[in-house]
């Protein structure tokens, strides 16, 4: 096997398959239904793949071989084919077992929805350590599943080398292939995450974060352009951007104020990629604040802000410090109903990321928030500490500073973690002895 034999052909006209049934879980009602389908339509667009029609089966009951039963399988696989389709994907996940019966009925090539997230994933992942994680996830989601999906591997390899029949052999090497290739990915990642991980101590030692976090094509990237007033690729496509990225929020503050825009969340995530969603997320975990940004023109906004709370508290970082941000006000067009929202969350911004006034009262927020959990000193320093005026001057935020014959008065105003690795506490001064070297200004 090589690295493109699973690789979904982009162009491809697909049919989409659903289910209504009550003890099925996101697809209980026809409203979860249609909201599910809506969103695996828009994940296909992201991948690259053209939506075909919607085939959906009311069920008491789910069948454990098929999901959906064999007649009405072949009754979507007969439409599929006069609408020019030669793909169904399964709005849900299917076992490796599934995935064989529903293949062998319909004569068709067969998906679900996990493999479309994880081929998301695989195209859209820029850094090393991503690309790495998410190839580990597609391998051991696919291993189940190769009996299945052998089939569709040889169709693609063509005339290339002889494989033989497609006997348990060949699919037993089949197998330890992905299991070698697995490994060999879990190396790499050992490697790149030693180098992050220092990467990290370095950051958490030099600034103060803010993470951008939310569902996916919630907005986050715009705002992340206007806030920093920086160019981070902002798509109206679900998984635009994977890898986080780190933009500077305020240049002119110190620390350095860091603005973190994180991978989007998405209900049903396949188990395999759980872990590496996660790794992806780990920026948010250092962040001194978290921005949870929701688009609220959309009719799921209420889910999708849950779904964000719940990945933060399977992160264990639901009691950090933060703030909701409505994105996309000014195609909500719904003036009731945002206020309606708005009162539901108090001390929540409504915004939209190409209002300019917008954009300025939510960067004064942030910038003010950091300010604010920053400690004052009053310092006085000797001409003769030449080290310790360039260590002021160089990391804290001068409030006042006075010149006296002896030496120079600081008042200033810095984060305590940063101010105890500067070696500055001998110039502390009591709070009356601040008051008169502030007051006794000299004169010449």
């Amino acid at each position: 096997m090589n690295q493109e034999e699973y690789k979904l052909p982009l162009g491809q006209k697909a049919s989409l398959v659903s289910i209504v049934c009550e003890k099925f879980e996101n697809h209980a009602t026809v409203l979860e239904t249609n909201n599910s389908l809506r969103e695996l339509r828009e994940l296909l667009r992201t991948l690259g793949l053209v939506g075909g029609e919607e085939y959906v089966q009311n069920r008491k009951q789910l069948d454990p071989a098929t999901m959906l039963g064999e007649g009405k399988l072949q009754e979507i696989a007969d439409a599929a084919r006069e609408e020019g389709s030669e793909l169904l994907v399964f709005d849900f996940e299917l076992t490796g077992a599934q995935l064989r019966n529903i293949k062998e009925i319909t004569k068709l090539e067969i998906v679900d929805r996990n493999t479309v997230i994880l081929e998301i994933f695989a195209h859209h992942a820029r850094t090393k350590e991503a690309k790495i994680q998410i190839e580990i996830s597609r391998l051991q989601y696919l291993i189940p599943r190769l009996t299945s999906m052998w089939g569709h591997f040889s169709k693609q390899r063509g005339g290339g080398r002889a494989v033989g029949g497609e006997g348990e052999q060949q699919l037993e090497l089949d197998r330890r292939m992905v299991r070698e290739r697995i490994e060999y990915y879990k190396k790499q990642l050992e490697e790149v995450q030693r180098t992050r991980e220092q990467q990290k101590k370095k950051r958490q030692n030099q600034a103060v974060t803010a993470a951008l976090v939310g569902y996916t094509n919630a907005g986050k990237s715009s705002l992340m352009n206007r806030l920093c007033k920086v160019n981070v690729l902002e798509e109206n496509k679900l998984f635009a951007t994977l890898d986080s990225t780190f933009r500077t929020l305020n240049p002119d503050s110190k620390p350095p104020m860091i603005m973190i825009d994180t991978v989007g969340f998405i209900s049903n995530l396949p188990n395999t990629l759980v872990q590496g969603f996660k790794t992806t997320l780990e920026s948010a975990m250092e962040a001194d604040l978290l921005i949870l940004v929701c688009d609220i023109s959309d009719p799921n906004y209420a889910k999708h802000l849950r779904v964000t709370q719940e990945v933060l508290k399977e992160l264990k970082i639901e009691d950090k410090e933060q703030v909701i941000v409505f994105n996309k006000k000014d195609i909500l067009n719904d003036p009731v109903r945002a206020r309606i929202i708005m009162r539901n969350y108090p001390n929540s911004f409504l915004v939209s990321s190409y209002d300019e006034q917008d954009m300025r009262g939510l960067r004064d927020f942030v910038i003010n928030f950091f300010l604010s959990k920053q400690d004052h000193y009053d310092l006085f320093v000797p001409y003769e500490a030449g080290e310790a005026h360039s260590r002021i001057r160089g990391n804290a935020n001068i409030l006042n500073s006075v010149s006296h014959e002896q030496g120079i008065f600081y008042r200033i105003r810095i984060p305590d973690f940063i101010f105890q690795q500067l070696g500055l506490n001998s110039f502390i001064l009591a709070p009356t002895e601040a008051k008169e070297w502030e007051q006794n200004r000299p004169t010449f």
